[in-house]
């Protein structure tokens, strides 16, 4: 493992901390401490998101009270999730936040069916190694529609689409592909 102080994940916007691919993450990259992080309207028992510049000024906040208990900068940290929470990571990066490098679970590249509502404003402004990991049938993003958009990032991509992926892994197989990418991708971080 390279010399990062931990990874801290993130759910999808319908999802909790306790999502599988989450827990397959935290067990398969032990004993790289892993922080499954929950958003606080999922504390409090909300089922509805704010919107994500809320998310990302709370992830902002939290991000020091995280890095204090690994005692360790946030810049020796990888942060990341699934969906809105991989989004609101990269945003957070693209506004300042201190990191080591992002993990981009089935990235919501647009809403389904609205392929014109692209979130990539952000891209030109984050400037960390990112991990794109996504199914090349997912309807938030096809791998062509991710194509023209990633050479924005200013640092290292590296982008794998799940033959037969969906928005959510499906089945144990594909959280296992996830926790290789992920896995492999750790280790080349210099």
């Amino acid at each position: 493992m390279p010399s990062i102080a931990g990874v801290v994940l993130l759910p999808g916007a319908g999802g909790t901390k306790e999502h599988p691919t989450l827990r397959a993450l935290e067990d398969s990259l032990a004993p790289l401490p892993v922080v499954r992080h929950e958003f606080s309207y999922r504390r409090e028992g909300k089922r509805t998101p704010p919107r994500a510049p809320k998310l990302v000024s709370e992830l902002f906040e939290d991000c020091q009270e995280i890095s204090a208990q690994l005692g360790c900068d946030p810049a020796d940290l990888v942060f990341g999730g699934r969906s809105m929470g991989g989004r609101v990571c990269s945003m957070a990066v693209a506004e300042g936040m201190s990191a080591a490098g992002l993990i981009l679970l089935s990235y919501p590249l647009h809403p389904p069916s609205k392929p014109d509502k692209l979130r990539v404003d952000h891209f030109g402004a984050i400037d960390v190694p990112c991990l794109f990991v996504s199914g090349d049938n997912d309807p938030f993003g096809s791998p062509t529609e991710f194509e023209p958009y990633l050479d924005r990032i200013n640092s290292d991509v590296s982008a794998k689409f799940l033959k037969g992926g969906r928005h959510d892994p499906s089945n144990r197989s594909q959280r296992e592909t996830i926790v290789e990418a992920v896995s492999e991708w750790l280790a080349a971080l210099p």
